[in-house]
This record gives structure tokens, sequence and C-alpha cells, in this order.
């Protein structure tokens, strides 16, 4: 029961903090950098949780059923803002089964070894993640049309509809995602493993 009831909350986190990130992605220019910040924070449920999972149960294939069930509550919570009236693609739903699939495969290649998951299933992981969920961002409507025609009416004054800053930092949200999200799932992954040996 313990063990669902953490997929649960996980997955009712990262829903809201995938809302709060569109916050940021429709109504600012902080598209970019909100991106990133949601593909790390993503990366890190993904890393702990079904490494915890996969080593718990030390069969291959649990990551793969972490990421389905995670996968279900929040397209739940997706279809929940569609029947508040919001558009479907409003809500980017994260992309989790593919890389918890990598987790998966770097286990079971490496013939259950709990090093080799936490350096290789990590770096996957968090190359990974972000360029799967590239597919999602491709899907979404134009977030300015979308910020003007449903405005928000709980969020702060500066947080209004604005031409989003293309640009401004020069570098690519899911390349910046893939790049710190290599190199934090490592030590994610690891905390998912200790999660097992306390």
């Amino acid at each position: 029961c313990t063990h669902y009831l953490f997929i649960v909350v996980v997955a009712v986190n990262s829903t809201l903090l995938t809302i709060n990130t569109g916050d940021y992605i429709f109504y600012t220019d902080w598209a970019w950098t909100s991106c990133t910040v949601f593909s790390i924070g993503n990366i890190l449920m993904i890393s702990v949780g079904a490494t915890y999972y996969l080593l718990f149960t030390g069969v291959p294939g649990t990551a793969s059923y972490y990421g389905l069930i995670m996968q279900v509550y929040t397209w739940v919570a997706k279809g929940a803002w569609f029947a508040l009236g919001y558009p479907y693609d409003f809500i980017v739903t994260p992309m989790w089964i593919p890389s918890c699939m990598l987790l998966d495969l770097a286990y079971w290649a490496s013939k259950k070894n709990k090093h080799s998951l936490i350096l290789f299933g990590g770096v996957l992981v968090g190359m990974s993640f972000p360029l799967f969920n590239m597919v999602n961002l491709l899907t979404v409507a134009d977030p300015l049309e979308t910020a003007f025609k449903y405005p928000r009416p709980t969020l702060p004054p500066y947080m209004v509809p604005i031409e989003p800053q293309v640009g401004k930092f020069y570098n690519s949200p899911v390349a910046l995602g893939a790049g710190t999200g290599s190199v934090l799932a490592v030590t994610f992954t690891a905390l998912g493993a200790k999660l097992n040996t306390w």
C-alpha cells in the first residue's frame, strides 16, 4: 500500500509541476528556462522512484511498470483540466514510459548490476527524458494565443501574456535539460538505489 501511495504522490506532484511550468511557458518569457527546470524535476521523479522499485523487486520491467502507472495518473490529471474547460493541449504531460524502459534495459543488459544501473541508466534517463518531452512541446498550439484566450485569474500581475523572448538564452531547452539531466540523474538514481539499503 505504501509503495502505491508513493507513486500516487509523485504522479500528483509531477502534474502540479507540469501545470506550474505551463504557466511560465504560456504567460511569461521564461519558457525555455522553465522547460529545463520541468525536465530536471521530472528526471528526479523517474530516477529515484523507478530505481527504487526496480531494485526493490530485482525484476527488469518494474521501472516500465512504474512509468506506466505515472503516465496513467498524469493523463487523468490532464483530463481533469480539459473537463474544466481548458484546451486539450494546455497541459503537457510528461513522457514517463520511454525513459523508464531505458532504465530497465540498462539493468537487464548489465545482468542486474546495480552500479551499471546507476551510471548507465542514470545517464540514459537524463539524456532521453527532455528529448521525449520535446515531442509533447511540438503538439502545443501557439502559446501566446492560448494565454490570451484562457487567462488565469489566479496568476500574479507580472505573469501576463507577453511575446516570448525566443533566443534569450541562446540555447535549446532540450539541450539544456539533457545536459544537466545526464549529470544529475546519476546522483538521483544513486539516491533511489540507496533507499533500498538504509
